[in-house]
């Protein structure tokens, strides 16, 4: 059903680390759903964050743990819960049997211990090792596209997801033959059609994992405005905004950067191709609020 969705005796991923583990029910606007389980006599502890904002509920399904607060010594048991806000220090839980607990949790943080996007990040890794003039392209491009996502006032979990698919978008050129990304000269019309294929190679390794959400944005980063861009030649408002971001900040890199074909172009070139372009291949929002971002770093002078 439209809207409805369901697990049962499983879930999306579950992480052990030692005698804990972590497993991801679910997530979505800006919420995240775990259950967390903790064997007798280990440490249950919450961390003061830098986000005043996020607010933290644990509920206890089953064991007891046991913690002082303000000099108190609490007990909880299956049925209690707690919450945290603001925290100003640590506070620390002895579980004193086995313990599960549900948490949710205003600031998504399991992509942090996420086995599958430690092994997505390692292909992306895998993917600048064989393409030599591309190392940290991925970094970059995730940093201009979050810098420009908060520009445009996006929700803190748009830029997440952004911040993530940026970081992973040219995972799918793992299929790529080393010789094609290197290659000095002009690519061959089938050579062009295999490297193409990298946004939906990309996306299918996503839509196997529990960040089938982003696939979409990283299928769609070199989709233009006016139709012209691969790899289903989407138009306009068809383009997810942040596929259409990634798409800037993905070509001012590619193009103030060497490449083994080309010497890099400077940031004036790179720019006034870009504006030159504004609402024929790129949008004018994302540009508009990617030129603020590059004036903040100052690659471009405010008069410019």
């Amino acid at each position: 059903m439209k809207g409805f969705s369901f697990l049962k005796n499983s879930y999306l991923e579950t992480v052990k680390q030692g005698a804990a583990s972590v497993s991801l029910l679910g997530h979505g606007d800006g919420i995240e759903v775990t259950k967390l389980t903790s064997a007798e006599g280990k440490q249950l502890a919450l961390f003061p964050g830098d986000d005043l904002d996020s607010v933290e509920f644990y509920y206890i399904i089953s064991g007891v743990i046991q913690g002082v607060v303000d000099g108190e010594t609490i007990e909880l048991n299956a049925g209690d819960f707690f919450s945290a806000q603001g925290l100003s220090e640590i506070v620390q839980f002895q579980v004193k049997t086995e313990v599960s607990v549900l948490v949710v949790t205003s600031t998504p943080l399991f992509h942090l211990v996420s086995k599958e996007m430690a092994e997505l990040r390692k292909v992306g890794e895998q993917v600048e090792q064989k393409d030599r003039y591309t190392f940290n392209h991925s970094t970059r491009v995730a940093n201009y596209a979050v810098k420009t996502a908060t520009k445009m006032q996006h929700n803190k979990e748009k830029i997440r997801n952004l911040m993530i698919a940026a970081v992973l978008h040219d995972i799918g050129k793992i299929n790529v033959p080393e010789e094609v990304l290197n290659k000095v000269g002009k690519l061959t019309d089938e050579e062009f059609d295999g490297l193409k294929k990298h946004p939906v190679d990309g996306a299918d390794m996503v839509r196997k994992t529990a960040y089938a959400h982003i696939a979409p944005i990283i299928e769609q980063h070199h989709e233009r405005v006016n139709g012209s861009g691969y790899p289903f030649r989407l138009k306009g408002e068809e383009i997810l905004t942040e596929a259409k971001i990634i798409g800037v900040c993905d070509t001012f890199d590619a193009m103030t950067e060497d490449r083994a074909y080309r010497k890099a172009f400077s940031v004036m070139t790179a720019v006034d191709e870009i504006q030159r372009l504004s609402g024929i291949m790129y949008d004018p929002e994302v540009v508009a609020a990617f030129m603020e971002v590059l004036k903040e770093e100052g690659k471009l002078t405010q008069q410019e």
